[in-house]
């Protein structure tokens, strides 16, 4: 498959790529090699109904909530940001895009933390400029993978698309957000193109950021991913229900625990 503009990248350089984003944490590790008894295709997260079902059941387990739209939320949330994760760190860390056909990248079955993804021998694309890799970078995360994860997540629980495309977009600023707190010279690079893909598609108007001191960036979202809903929880920091005077204060005080 040919990204048009996009020359194809070695697979040299892709594994370099993957295993260089990996050192980022737990959301942006990605494997590359021979895929084990155990693993399983993306298609089978994105797609199968009663995987995502099941899935559902056990965050809402752990969250002690009976609200299945919560939990719904929740889990598509982390899932967004494990696969916004490593090819937008590949991204903005080589100027390549990573492929992720569903059927071509694994995944093993874990009860929690950020879910392990493998490829036997990615492939992707050289982005010489960076303005050229926002959207297709779209369309290999939401297009391919997000749309029919939402899709099998919303025949499940009764959940907005609004919300999910939020959370995918809370999740994305999330990831930009870890990559400049690790990589503090690729913050600009991060922010910007997080900017670029929040104006694409289902992502066009689910939040911004702001920037309320010179080169410190938060992101505030449109919509809420329920969390609240959760015995013990509370607004997250990106939440649209924090009022304006909270919300300031809530950045003074970080940027001050910053200097």
């Amino acid at each position: 498959m040919e990204r048009r503009g996009l020359p194809p990248a070695t697979t040299a350089a892709v594994c370099g790529a993957l295993a260089d984003v990996s050192e980022l944490g737990g959301y942006f590790e990605f494997g590359v090699g021979p895929i084990a008894p155990g693993w399983r295709p993306l298609t089978d997260l994105v797609g199968d109904r009663d995987i995502l079902e099941a899935r559902i059941a056990d965050v809402a387990a752990r969250l002690g909530t009976g609200e299945t739209r919560v939990a719904a939320s929740i889990l598509f949330q982390g899932l967004a940001a494990r696969l916004w994760s490593p090819p937008f760190g590949a991204a903005v860390a080589h100027d390549l895009l990573v492929r992720l056909a569903p059927g071509d990248v694994h995944w093993l079955p874990t009860p929690s933390g950020p879910l392990p993804l493998r490829a036997a021998r990615p492939k992707g694309w050289e982005a010489a400029e960076p303005s050229w890799i926002a959207e297709p970078l779209y369309r290999t995360v939401v297009t391919g993978l997000l749309e029919p994860l939402a899709a099998t997540v919303q025949s499940i629980a009764k959940i907005a698309p609004g919300l999910l495309w939020g959370n995918a977009a809370s999740a994305l600023a999330g990831t930009a957000t870890a990559l400049a707190r690790q990589r503090p010279g690729l913050s600009a690079r991060a922010v910007d193109l997080a900017r670029d893909l929040l104006e694409l598609g289902h992502l066009r108007g689910a939040g911004e950021f702001a920037e309320p001191a010179p080169g410190r960036h938060f992101f505030v979202r449109r919509s809420c991913c329920l969390y609240y809903r959760v015995p013990g929880g509370g607004t997250c920091g990106d939440c649209s229900l924090i009022t304006p005077a909270a919300r300031r204060e809530q950045w003074a005080r970080a940027v001050r625990e910053k200097s």
